[in-house]
């Protein structure tokens, strides 16, 4: 598959959640623009690459973020300001058979 282009983001908001909070979970949202030029569709999950460490989150596209923008809720390790990464999870990769885990043991 052929990479797309993907510029970086930056975070201009981040909502942190508590117990209890009826919407939870980590989330990115970002204008519908940013998510067609990166093959990403609302409600699908993506990888947000930090400068610490990336993670999963769901996608929302919301009209009124201007592009280069993203706000983020409950991904761990952003803070406002930073530049980030979205990258599309794909279906391509047959993630058991991209980390085998040990060799089984032959008979004696």
């Amino acid at each position: 598959m052929a990479e797309l282009y993907n510029p970086p983001l930056q975070v201009t908001g981040f909502v942190a959640t508590k117990r209890g909070d009826p919407d939870r979970g980590p989330l990115v949202m970002m204008a519908p623009w940013e998510a067609h030029l990166r093959g990403i569709s609302e409600g699908e999950m993506a990888w947000v690459y930090g400068p610490r460490r990336h993670d999963l989150a769901v996608i929302r596209l919301d009209d009124s973020l201007p592009r280069g923008e993203v706000v983020v809720r409950d991904v761990a390790g952003l803070a406002t300001s930073e530049v980030v990464r979205i990258v599309r999870v794909t279906a391509d990769r047959d993630i058991i058979s991209d980390n085998p885990g040990p060799k089984p043991r032959r008979g004696r």
